[in-house]
């Protein structure tokens, strides 16, 4: 271009800043707006919140009084219009930024992690997903890699491998948490206690116990790796047909065990889950035998210490949950058999009833 164009071409850019410009303040303003919209939700989500604990509050001191009584039927449907506002005000505050919880202020400081939009919400969960699926791909390949190399490096990028992936999974699921995931109790601790054991054997210096601990560990890290790919397959197909149904929740996500919507089609699943956990229990075993090596450090007595901590909490959570499953499906086939069998004798009553009015209805 020559500079009569380059002129021209200056002149059209300056309408585009223009319109730029134009643009950048009604984005600044209508930042400025949603920031006071979200405030003045708080304000009265917090309120609608006060109000409902009085009236609950005040049903509940009526109750005991026994006053509520000659009101049962007001009582029973502002109870129920209770329940459902306060459904409702889950789903207002589902679209509101949280407050980070303590380990993520700790990490990140102040930063707001809520992911307002949908559809980002579904992306990072999903990724959060693939991330797992593809560091345990990668995992199995090392850990194999292990058992036939012995070489030094190699064992430390996958122990620090894992130390960086149990890290990365906390402050992960601490965001998806704030974002409305539903992950809680021993499976979300489960990745802290792991993180605490890679990061043990990472100062695990090389000695006779760690050379004769490796390739036990190697193993396990293999097979694990493969389980939680059976159990990633699994359970991505469970959730895909329950959220399909409506029910669960969007934000649900795979776990390294067992959860109670997880029941169906299990079985050729839960002699692997439970095979993970005594191995488990045979690596504890393992560490501690070489506890009494003499040239065992604090690092192995700590570690057998961890992985029975790992073994214990594991097989409590399993069993408890398949207990809880179990029992929930035999009181449901309870209370169906006890409706067939009260059904049943009302059609009896009723075929009686018609029949003694066919009697009489012929005698007249």
């Amino acid at each position: 271009m020559d500079v009569e164009e380059c002129l021209k071409e200056w002149e059209d850019l300056l309408t585009d800043y223009k319109r730029l410009e134009t643009v950048n303040k009604q984005y600044a303003t209508k930042l400025e707006e949603v920031g006071e919209l979200q405030a003045t939700c708080m304000k009265e989500l917090n309120h609608q919140r006060y109000r409902m604990s009085v009236i609950t509050g005040a049903l509940r001191r009526l109750d005991k009084k026994g006053k509520g009584s000659s009101k049962d039927e007001r009582v029973a449907n502002l109870e129920k219009e209770i329940m459902k506002r306060k459904a409702m005000l889950h789903e207002i505050e589902a679209t509101l930024p949280k407050q980070n919880s303590l380990y993520l202020k700790i990490i990140l400081g102040n930063v707001n992690v809520s992911i307002l939009n949908k559809n980002d919400k579904f992306k990072y969960k999903d990724e959060y997903e693939k991330f797992k699926l593809i560091l345990s791909a990668i995992a199995f390949v090392l850990a194999v890699m292990n058992l036939y190399i012995d070489f030094r490096p190699l064992q430390l990028i996958l122990i620090f491998l894992l130390v960086w992936y149990y890290c990365t999974l906390t402050i992960r699921e601490s965001i998806l948490k704030v974002n409305g995931s539903r992950i809680k109790g021993w499976w979300r601790l489960h990745h802290f206690v792991s993180t605490v054991v890679a990061g043990i054997l990472l100062i695990w210096p090389q000695n006779e116990p760690w050379n004769i601990f490796r390739h036990t560990f190697m193993w396990f890290i293999a097979y694990i790796s493969v389980v939680q790919y059976m159990q990633f397959r699994y359970q991505s197909g469970v959730l895909y047909r329950l959220k399909a149904l409506g029910a669960r929740h969007n934000m649900d996500i795979t776990i390294e065990g067992f959860h109670s919507w997880m029941w169906r089609g299990l079985s050729y699943l839960l002699p692997f889950l439970f095979g993970g956990y005594i191995f488990q229990l045979y690596v504890a075993y393992s560490l501690y035998q070489l506890s009494y090596h003499p040239e065992a450090t604090w690092q192995v007595s700590y570690l057998a210490g961890l992985f029975l901590v790992l073994h214990c909490c594991n097989m409590y959570t399993i069993l408890s949950t398949l207990r809880k499953k179990t029992k929930g499906g035999l009181k449901l086939r309870y209370k169906l058999r006890a409706i067939a069998y009260r059904l049943s004798n009302e059609i009896a009553i009723l075929e009686q009833k018609w029949r003694q009015n066919k009697v009489e209805n012929k005698t007249e």
